[in-house]
């Protein structure tokens, strides 16, 4: 029988409940009807990560230096934890200012920044996207119109549009298709985070680091957007060009 570990079912990945209680000594048994506490469905990584977070005493430093992760992704596991434990806070709505005073400027440009801008302000300032596996994320146009927020990318000051310039910059220069690249296991230059992958440009050229260093890794998102727009395809591992933006830019 195969060791259960995730309070899943190896068979057909149902989530398992408790059906008899057996005492050790007697061999009695006794059916009963209970779920099982939601510690016993996390998976195996987020259990290992409950329990390094819980024998660290709540640091997520230390949790970082342990797991050999960065700060923004240990803070992101800990936010799913939370979500797979039923504790996770409901979203707070990120304060910007009305979108409505903004006019769309440029709608001829073939920028992406642009043309993303122009959407967002037809959308009322907010959108959702969509992730390659469907997880929708809300993306909210800043004041004045230069930024957008998303609670999933937590940095100050959040990003501005132009990354989708640089962006879309690789995406001509590699013959309209790039791959996404890893941020997270990588440093610059190394590995999957090469200035010709999508989270190297975006490291290189647009938070100006060098090679050797650490890298925030937001593609999840930027492709999202991307696609959203109709600028580019989100596809496994990659990000390719539309048909449509091919034709805006004559290529």
């Amino acid at each position: 029988m195969n060791h259960i570990k995730s309070g899943r079912c190896p068979a057909c990945g149902s989530r398992l409940e408790v059906a008899r209680l057996a005492c050790p000594e007697c061999r009695a048994e006794f059916p009963v009807e209970s779920p099982m506490s939601v510690y016993d469905y996390l998976s195996e990584e987020r259990a290992a990560f409950l329990k390094s977070f819980l024998t660290s005493r709540g640091s997520l430093k230390e949790v970082q230096s342990e797991w050999g992760i960065s700060y923004p992704t240990a803070k992101r596991k800990l936010d799913e934890l939370l979500q797979a434990l039923g504790y996770a806070e409901e979203e707070k709505e990120v304060s910007v200012m009305p979108t409505v005073t903004l006019k769309q400027i440029n709608t001829d440009s073939t920028c992406a920044s642009d043309i993303i801008r122009n959407q967002l302000i037809a959308c009322g300032g907010i959108a959702m996207v969509h992730s390659i596996q469907g997880k929708p994320y809300k993306i909210k146009l800043s004041g004045d119109g230069t930024s957008f927020y998303c609670d999933k990318l937590p940095l100050s000051p959040p990003y501005q549009l132009r990354v989708f310039d640089i962006i879309v910059d690789l995406l001509i220069q590699q013959g309209g298709r790039a791959k996404k690249g890893n941020g997270r296991n990588y440093r610059l230059g190394e590995g999957e985070c090469t200035e010709d992958t999508v989270v190297g440009t975006i490291g290189k050229n647009y938070a100006h680091k060098n090679v050797g260093d650490s890298v925030f890794d937001p593609v999840f998102i930027m492709a999202a957007v991307l696609e959203w727009a109709g600028i580019a395809h989100n596809e496994r591992g990659y990000l390719s060009l539309t048909a449509d933006y091919r034709m805006k830019l004559g290529k």
